[in-house]
């Protein structure tokens, strides 16, 4: 009988214990899963989030108590705590966007928050607007809008993506030992208004991020489906025009299709045209195929042409030789183009575990002329080049990831596999004339490159602490076929590397996160530089470190300031313009970063982020120690305005400081501040807006680089700034039909 008392005894206290967990998955109201979404226990102050598949479990919960369920972008839900109650489903409706919902999740990337509010209040209007999501990013276009923007991050003058590496639904954008420079990164096969989210990390933190991820990485997401349907027509000043269409060809729980396009055209503000044409096409097609599984199709296809003034030197301009939107050389210009086609299956193999696998193929061709020097190597026919390749990419990505509650605390882990092949047929640098006449060719190879990358982490959260570490191992094989030697010549090595990571996080409470940060990346080579270094140092290691907070000062305020370094240990830098390598030694770079959203009103939000750097080559003499056009001081702000009476719009800043364009800093890239501005109406579906770039009409230089050059009447070559004047006032119309 006794024994029987104690069997009795131990069922109530298993079943009382029981009663006081809660266990369940967050969804939308499209059925898909919510990651770090708040579940908070108002009553017993404690708290918990759901993890990478949806799920989670709130543990000592008593009867009667009040528990909210948020969501940054969806309405708050409430709930009262039952014994009965043992795996619940919750789903969440879409709303506008609140600040004051903001809770700050204990995750590695936490600053993403501030990409997730400004997507909503602050879509994107231009494929060249897309990377200004990131705080602290900037970008410049010199080549006629189809050439990939030059890039600037933490100090780095990325050129078309060496230092950061940038994806979109898993694909890869940069391309690596590219004709015109390592890691060209075009995002122009994007279109603005089918992404979802963007996520993103500033340093080499991330075990899941291999290759470019330098000073940080971009990640965009694309819609899985359709609220509704989308038809949009532009038309602006220099013959601008625009049709982008979404429209739905499934939409329900279990199966979901969309097929969007874009078709633009612009002469542009130059006195040559630009003849700016661009096309594209992505169809998306996602299937529930159980409760535990799902399949995501995606296609693409994508089309630019287009013609540039190039580069200008500025005692042109001064002396009246042409004006500021002249040319020394117009023919410059390119086409491009690219076809994706990726898919991707998700399995939940139970409550704590899951895998994706990813299985990618991307086609790309590519052609560029143009002219920096003018007549400086060539001074009767000119010094116009040609870069040119055609490439297949094949790629494969699986994650494993499993979850687990260990009394007070929980554990992340994760496992991946990378693999990634490039095959760059006839990739060529060539002397032209007038885009017709080969007259001499530099370079002309094959190229193939692999790159497998593994990693593991693990993410240990107790009471207010998150540990996370992780390490990743990058294995490349490079390979070079020259064809311009009579003897076939083709150069083979390969090389590794081992990149550890650390973060540590302290949550004080909802609205206050401490960080520190340290991780090993490194910074990779064009095949062309690794056999010609006969595999030395072609991988140098980056070491960056970051310290800093994020913050809800008050319930409508929200911050972050981060203090960080990054130091390099070695770059070879491939000259893609001249066919040669050039080492550029150690360096470092430190600053400090700021941002912040306000939300007035539920109507208005004000945004800043503002950076400054200091960036210098360690193994120089004070004063030519300087990095050429590394930003110094970096100022975006903007008021934005979305009324339920339908009214839209925003005023926009853009500062950037002056900085140095040479190693002695005797020749200064000049700093601008331009307003970008738009307001509309919204009613019944029909927008109607006008959008308006360089409000001011400021006179601004959108990219500059210290060139020696010759002019054609000139005997000697001169060092000064060559650039690309920003667009001038530039007003466009645009309506838009949802339904």
């Amino acid at each position: 009988m006794k024994r029987l008392h104690y069997i009795i005894l131990l069922t109530l206290i298993t079943i009382t214990a029981n009663a006081q967990v809660l266990e369940g998955v967050i969804q939308n109201q499209d059925h898909e899963v919510l990651i770090s979404a708040l579940v908070n226990n108002i009553s017993q102050n404690q708290h918990t989030h759901s993890n990478g598949s949806g799920a989670f479990r709130l543990e000592n919960n008593e009867p009667g108590d009040s528990i909210e369920i948020s969501y940054l972008g969806h309405e708050r839900q409430l709930m009262v705590y039952s014994p009965t109650q043992s795996n619940v489903q919750i789903r969440l409706n879409k709303s506008s966007i609140s600040i004051q919902e903001v809770v700050i999740s204990p995750s590695v990337n936490s600053i993403k928050i501030f990409s997730d509010i400004d997507v909503q209040i602050q879509p994107v209007n231009s494929s060249q607007e897309v990377l200004r999501q990131v705080p602290g990013l900037w970008i410049g276009q010199h080549a006629g809008g189809g050439k990939a923007e030059q890039i600037f991050l933490r100090g780095f003058d990325i050129d078309h993506g060496t230092d950061i590496r940038l994806t979109v639904d898993g694909l890869p954008i940069n391309m690596v030992s590219h004709a015109h420079g390592q890691g060209y990164a075009d995002l122009h096969f994007i279109i603005p208004e089918t992404i979802e989210k963007v996520n993103f990390g500033k340093g080499s933190y991330n075990t899941d991020q291999g290759n470019f991820a330098t000073a940080g990485y971009v990640d965009f997401q694309t819609k899985n489906r359709l609220d509704q349907n989308i038809i949009k027509a532009e038309i602006g000043q220099f013959g601008t025009q625009r049709l982008m269409t979404m429209l739905s060809i499934a939409n329900s729980e279990i199966n979901s299709a969309y097929i969007a396009s874009e078709y633009l055209r612009s002469d542009g503000p130059f006195e040559s045209s630009q003849n700016f044409e661009r096309v594209n096409v992505l169809a998306k097609y996602n299937r529930k195929i159980s409760e535990f599984q799902q399949l995501n199709l995606l296609g693409s296809f994508f089309s630019s042409t287009w013609d540039a003034s190039g580069q200008i030197p500025e005692r042109a301009v001064s002396n009246g030789t042409i004006t500021r939107f002249g040319a020394i050389d117009d023919t410059e210009g390119g086409t491009t183009r690219r076809a994706n086609i990726s898919l991707s299956h998700e399995i939940k193999l139970n409550d704590h575990s899951q895998i994706s696998n990813q299985i990618f193929f991307s086609y790309y061709d590519f052609l560029l002329f143009s002219n920096f020097t003018f007549f400086l190597n060539n001074p009767d026919r000119g010094d116009q080049i040609r870069q040119e390749e055609s490439r297949n990419i094949y790629g494969l990505n699986t994650q494993y990831r499993s979850f687990h509650h260990l009394h007070k605390a929980t554990l992340d882990l994760k496992m991946g596999i990378q693999l990634r092949a490039d095959n760059s047929n006839d990739n060529r640098l060539a002397r032209t004339a007038n885009r017709s006449e080969i007259l001499s060719t530099v370079q002309y190879g094959d190229i193939r490159e692999d790159n497998l990358g593994t990693y593991a982490e693990a993410s240990l959260e107790y009471g207010r602490w998150t540990i996370n570490s992780g390490i990743r191992w990058d294995h490349f094989r490079y390979n070079y076929m020259d064809q311009l030697q009579n003897v076939y010549t083709n150069k083979s090595t390969r090389g590794s590397i081992l990149s550890p990571k650390l973060n540590v996080l302290y949550n004080h409470t909802l609205d206050l996160q401490y960080y520190a940060k340290i991780g090993r990346g490194f910074h990779s080579n064009d095949t062309r530089v690794v056999v010609a270094q006969n595999g030395i140092d072609i991988l140098p290691a980056a070491y960056s470190f970051d310290l800093g907070m994020i913050a809800k000062p008050t319930r409508k305020l929200l911050l972050n300031i981060a203090l960080w370094n990054l130091y390099l240990e070695q770059e070879f830098v491939y000259v893609g313009d001249e066919g040669i390598v050039e080492p550029s030694g150690k360096s470092n770079r430190q600053g400090i970063d700021l941002s912040s959203r306000y939300q007035f009103a539920e109507w208005l939000y004000f945004n800043v982020d503002a950076n400054y750097t200091i960036a210098r080559a360690i193994d120089e003499p004070e004063g030519a120690d300087h990095i050429p056009l590394a930003p110094l001081s970096t100022i975006s702000s903007g008021i934005q305005i979305k009324h339920p009476s339908g009214i839209f719009g925003s005023l926009n800043l853009r500062y950037l400081g002056d900085r140095p364009a040479n190693e002695d800093n005797s020749i200064i890239a000049k700093g601008y501040t331009v307003l970008d501005a738009n307001i509309g109406y919204a009613l019944n579906g029909l927008s109607l807006g006008i959008q308006v770039q360089n409000l001011l009409n400021t006179e601004w230089n959108e990219t500059q680089f210290a060139t020696e050059s010759r002019l054609q009447d000139e005997t000697e070559p001169v060092e000064e700034i060559h650039f690309t004047p920003g667009t001038p006032f530039f007003a466009r119309t645009v309506i838009a039909y949802n339904f």
